[in-house]
């Protein structure tokens, strides 16, 4: 028989596998939308990418496991509440930034997603941050601080930069406060159902607004576009965002939030190859300082051995 430990491993490992490829997955996401919110509104875009994301995982969960469909509604206002936070305040924070900054540039500033857990987290469950993950958090700033220098130097474009750099640490900061919140969540009910519900509450909070602002007017689609929007909603939607919840059924949020980091490097070497962007030393500098101030606040504390062999 595979004794619990190693049962803990294996799981452990396939909820960190689910983080990584979530991560990646948002990676390219951040090139997509930087492509097709030229031509299509943030808001209008949140909703074509969640609103077949929850399409799809709707009709998987009623052809593969119609129980996980059935929740109690005393839990559909939390649900909801995550879902506000996730897939509506999220997406548009996230869409909207991406009209006003570059791919890579954005994704360094999404990285500090991490330190917003460790912020978070004793909000919800007090936690003591030790020195190293202080350093870690104050190295990021200054890493944040670097990506954002370049915007203090352009007279012209500076002010929209701004924008553009506000918009994303909202966003980092939306995208750490579900990962804390959703653990009450992941306790009553399976990463897909909490998925699925959120998703569907983020779609009817934003449907309203998109009518009133006519988000859809004047929305032009090419078949590069369309095929941006369909991998937004088939992988950069339903799947990474799957992939992302399982991770935090399993892991803690910080642990989870640190597989953003993933998202830089797929960003920057995508919008290097598709966008045609182009990154110096600033940014480079900007992103290691992240890189490793993240490292610094989730790396694992030392465990004393425990005393014992394998029976």
């Amino acid at each position: 028989m595979v004794g619990r430990g190693r049962l803990a491993t294996i799981h452990d490992h396939s909820a960190n596998a689910a983080a990584f490829v979530a991560g990646a997955l948002y990676g390219a996401s951040v090139v997509a939308v930087r492509v097709a919110v030229a031509d299509i509104s943030p808001l209008a875009l949140a909703l074509l990418r969640f609103g077949q994301g929850a399409l799809i995982l709707v009709i998987a969960l009623l052809v593969a496991a119609p129980r996980l469909l059935k929740i109690r509604m005393r839990d559909l206002p939390y649900l909801a509440l995550l879902g506000v936070i996730f897939f509506a305040l999220f997406p548009l924070s996230f869409n909207a930034s991406l009209q006003f900054t570059e791919a890579s540039r954005g994704s360094v500033l999404l990285a500090t997603m991490p330190v917003w857990s460790v912020l978070l987290a004793p909000l919800f469950a007090p936690e003591h941050l030790s020195r190293r993950q202080l350093g870690g958090v104050a190295l990021t700033v200054v890493g944040v601080f670097l990506s954002v220098a370049p915007s203090f130097l352009q007279s012209k474009a500076g002010s929209r930069a701004l924008i553009g750099d506000a918009l994303m640490l909202t966003t980092a900061f939306l995208g750490a406060l579900y990962g804390v919140l959703s653990k009450r969540a992941l306790d009553l009910y399976s990463p897909a159902t909490v998925t699925t519900y959120a998703m569907l509450c983020g779609i009817a909070a934003l449907a309203p607004v998109a009518l009133v602002q006519g988000s859809f007017e004047g929305m032009r689609l090419d078949r590069e576009v369309i095929g941006w929007v369909v991998f937004l909603g088939v992988l950069g939607g339903a799947l990474a965002f799957l992939l992302w919840t399982v991770a935090l059924s399993r892991l803690s949020p910080t642990e989870v939030t640190v597989y953003v980091n993933v998202n830089p490097i797929v960003a920057t070497l995508l919008g290097v190859a598709l966008l045609d962007e182009r990154v110096g030393v600033l940014f480079i500098a900007a992103f290691a300082a992240v890189a490793i101030g993240v490292y610094l606040v989730n790396r694992p504390a030392e465990r004393p051995q425990e005393a014992g062999g394998n029976g």
